[in-house]
């Protein structure tokens, strides 16, 4: 239990680094996408976009 909360953790911690990246590209901007202020930082947690961005790699992993 205490590994999955620490993956969980730190891929909040990538993700919320690399937000700048990720919305020039379009994501972050779905309709499950959710962002908001807590102690004072943006978290942004992008619940549709990372179903569409494992929807896309499963779909690549099947071509190869």
């Amino acid at each position: 239990m205490l590994r999955w909360l620490l993956v969980t953790f730190l891929a909040l911690l990538l993700i919320n680094g690399l937000r700048p990246w990720l919305t020039k590209l379009g994501f972050g901007k779905l309709p499950g996408d959710f962002s908001f202020r807590l102690f004072g930082r943006e978290w942004f947690i992008p619940l549709a976009s990372t179903v569409v961005l494992s929807l896309l790699a499963t779909w690549l992993s099947k071509l190869i």
